[in-house]
């Protein structure tokens, strides 16, 4: 095979796996505290030729995505188990494959009492621990500092974390994210009850976007069939 269609298959590679990413963003441009992502290209050199005569072939690599962690816009709701975040920082949940982080604070109190986000993981409290809520509690409130009042009695801390380095978040799907460096706790993070973050996406960019790699995708499609019939027409002629 020619030099040309490797260089052409990983770029077509790259490109596709961008589409998908563009149009997952786009598809959760509504979603609460989704965060956009962005595919990371990287370029791997390969030997060709004969020793001596050695040359390089470039090529491109899709090799990883990266979460957009700006802050989304925070939208009234008025609900009491609703949670906004200002600043940096995620909220942890309980799930059964480990501790997730996420930012999108839509919670609720389940028949245990316990404070839990729509899929029923519960939310976990500054030490990584679930957060009780007493029977009968007619008044619930959330401090800025995340401090959770019952009838006026202090119950718990909704935990808000942060990740060093953005690159050690990964996608889990929704608006998950696994840590695959220890979460700490945030600083300078408010918390708004009542409130709850939209995603970060900005749909016309993302559609512009979409656009854009898919015309990329197009002529790096066009080139390949042109690779080819240049190396059909050749075979042809050396076998007549």
């Amino acid at each position: 095979m020619d030099n040309a269609i490797y260089a052409g298959l990983t770029r077509q590679s790259g490109l596709l796996r961008e589409m998908r990413v563009v149009a997952n963003n786009v598809a959760n441009a509504s979603t609460t505290g989704f965060r956009r992502e962005g595919v990371v290209f990287a370029e791997h050199l390969s030997a060709t030729g004969a020793q001596g005569r050695a040359g390089t072939l470039s090529m491109g690599l899709a090799r990883g995505r990266v979460a957009d962690l700006r802050q989304g816009a925070l939208e009234a709701t008025g609900g009491r188990f609703d949670l906004g975040i200002e600043g940096e920082g995620f909220f942890m949940l309980q799930t059964p494959d480990g501790p997730r982080l996420t930012r999108a604070g839509a919670f609720l109190s389940d028949a245990a009492g316990n404070l839990v986000n729509g899929d029923g993981h519960l939310v976990l409290d500054e030490g990584q621990a679930p957060i009780a809520l007493p029977p009968g509690a007619r008044a619930i409130a959330v401090g800025p500092d995340g401090t959770v009042s019952a009838d006026g009695e202090p119950v718990g801390r909704v935990g808000v974390f942060t990740v060093p380095d953005p690159a050690a978040l990964q996608h889990r799907g929704g608006t998950l994210f696994e840590a695959t460096a220890a979460p700490q706790p945030a600083e300078d993070t408010r918390l708004r009850q009542g409130f709850l973050e939209g995603s970060n996406v900005d749909p016309v960019f993302e559609i512009s976007r979409l656009i854009e790699v898919q015309r990329s995708y197009e002529l790096g499609q066009s080139l390949l069939d042109r690779e080819d019939e240049r190396i059909r027409a050749v075979i042809t002629a050396l076998t007549r």
